[in-house]
């Protein structure tokens, strides 16, 4: 029997249909292809834990194609904030108190900034760094030492200048020969060997634990870390709910006691101009990257879609939001409703 010509016609449309609808099934059955990302990224001094986040965070973009994320060296929280909303940084991080600032265009901002957050990334820990051999108990036992408050511009330089003026040791109490505290301005990388070399009797500092560079000075030098936590309900008070009592365990650096300190979540930010799908494709890479950043650096680990949503007052961006309520939905397909 022979076929007629629409009958032929009619048989390879019904195979190419069937064709088309396997390979749609094919693709929706593979994960979704990553979306090209060219981006910068202000992490903070050299030494710290911004700095090797954002550098694991650069090369673990490298295996993804058409994917670069520069990461860039900052004062870190106060700069990073104000850069990225200026359109200097596409991201960066930053302590969650000093975006709140920026978010409410309060001191030491001059307005409110254009500032959402990709993500809660993990808590940092505010070290006051001493010589195990020093007579310094205490915060107001500073009193008339010389001390670094942190680089010019960092959230460590805030937290430091809270904690002072706590004790009734602020920026207009004199130096350190009319009772008060001589103050440097010092990345934590100078700040270590300022320390070891007797340039300074303290040195404040906000990171996750452990921090490189002060890992490598008690390497080298006994050091001691005071405890902290008197002052956590004070801060709470007078900046909010941002602060809370956390362990610095032994062991953390070489031969320095446990001690308790002054918690402070971490941000990765951007500006609230950043398209959605851009927003989205960043969130995406930070947690595919997550066992690359491991490598890095330990605090990683506390990476995970349900803290990281905990932004508040810093509004999540539309984007990140996105992504959340993607993997949400993957890992519970029975999930609806509001989010």
């Amino acid at each position: 029997m022979v076929r007629s010509p629409t009958r032929r016609l009619g048989t390879a449309a019904g195979a190419l249909l069937a064709l088309l609808a396997a390979a749609a099934l094919l693709t929706w059955s593979q994960p979704r292809a990553a979306e090209p990302l060219r981006l910068s990224v202000g992490t903070g001094g050299t030494g710290g834990v911004y700095h090797v986040y954002g550098a694991g965070l650069a090369r673990a973009a490298e295996a993804r194609p058409g994917t670069e994320i520069v990461a860039l060296t900052t004062a870190a929280s106060v700069e990073n904030n104000r850069v990225v909303a200026a359109g200097g940084m596409d991201a960066a991080f930053t302590l969650a108190d000093v975006a709140a600032l920026a978010v409410a265009g309060e001191e030491p901002f001059e307005e409110p900034l254009p500032i959402a957050a990709v993500a809660r990334l993990y808590d940092n820990h505010t070290h006051l760094v001493v010589r195990a051999d020093s007579r310094y108990q205490t915060v107001a036992d500073l009193a008339g030492s010389t001390v670094s408050v942190g680089a010019r511009g960092s959230g460590t330089e805030m937290m430091a200048e809270r904690l002072l003026a706590l004790v009734g040791l602020d920026a207009g109490g004199g130096g350190a020969a009319e009772g008060g505290v001589t103050r440097v301005q010092l990345s934590i990388g100078a700040s270590a060997r300022a320390l070891e070399a007797g340039r300074i009797d303290a040195f404040f500092w906000s990171g996750g634990l452990p921090t490189q560079a002060v890992s490598d000075l008690a390497g080298r030098t006994p050091v001691r870390l005071l405890d902290l936590t008197e002052h956590v309900p004070a801060l709470i008070r007078e900046y909010g709910e941002y602060f809370s009592d956390l362990p610095v365990p032994a062991g953390t650096y070489p031969g320095v006691p446990a001690v308790r300190t002054i918690g402070v979540p971490s941000l990765l930010v951007v500006n609230t101009a950043m398209p959605d799908a851009t927003a989205r494709e960043l969130t995406r890479l930070l947690f595919d990257s997550r066992p690359e950043l491991v490598r890095f650096h330990p605090v990683a680990l506390h990476l995970h879609p349900r803290s990281a949503i905990a932004t508040l007052p810093v509004p999540l961006h539309p984007g990140a939001a996105a992504y959340y309520r993607e993997v949400k939905y993957a890992n519970d397909p029975g999930a609806g409703g509001g989010g």
